[in-house]
């Protein structure tokens, strides 16, 4: 049987570091407000899938990144773009990845997400040196 939550807080720990990690097992293992949301991140979200074979980490990241743009979900967005980064994604993957969503999705939902993306990629120190659509007057 496999234990789901040790290969969660691995996975977790593997993207957002051990101290992230371990704040996000001890608030599940609380039983407090929210360690319900956060014992099921772990154990069926990062323990569950990310931790499975038959994608690299890139391709997942990829793939949730698409569906975040998808559902307009800007925060959480943010959050899996560093997760790209630290799966490896570069920017012009980035990129590549919002150009791929333009047909599928509008341009109107990619260019609500180019800012959310060159924030964290500006944070994480890989400034794309572009401007977003707010900074060009364009939204």
């Amino acid at each position: 049987m496999t234990d789901y939550r040790a290969e969660g807080l691995a996975t977790f720990s593997r993207m957002m570091g051990e101290d992230v990690a371990r704040r996000m097992a001890a608030n599940a293992d609380a039983g407090g407000f929210l360690s319900g949301t956060s014992a099921l991140a772990l154990d069926f979200a990062f323990g569950g899938v990310w931790s499975r074979p038959g994608l690299e980490m890139k391709q997942r990241s990829l793939i949730v990144i698409a569906i975040l743009i998808a559902t307009r979900n800007y925060a959480e967005l943010k959050n899996h773009v560093r997760i790209g980064i630290r799966n490896g994604l570069t920017a012009g993957e980035l990129e590549e990845a919002l150009i791929q969503c333009a047909p599928y999705l509008g341009f109107p939902a990619v260019a609500s997400a180019q800012a959310p993306v060159i924030e964290v990629l500006r944070e994480m120190g890989l400034d794309p040196a572009v401007s977003t659509p707010q900074e060009r007057g364009m939204l």
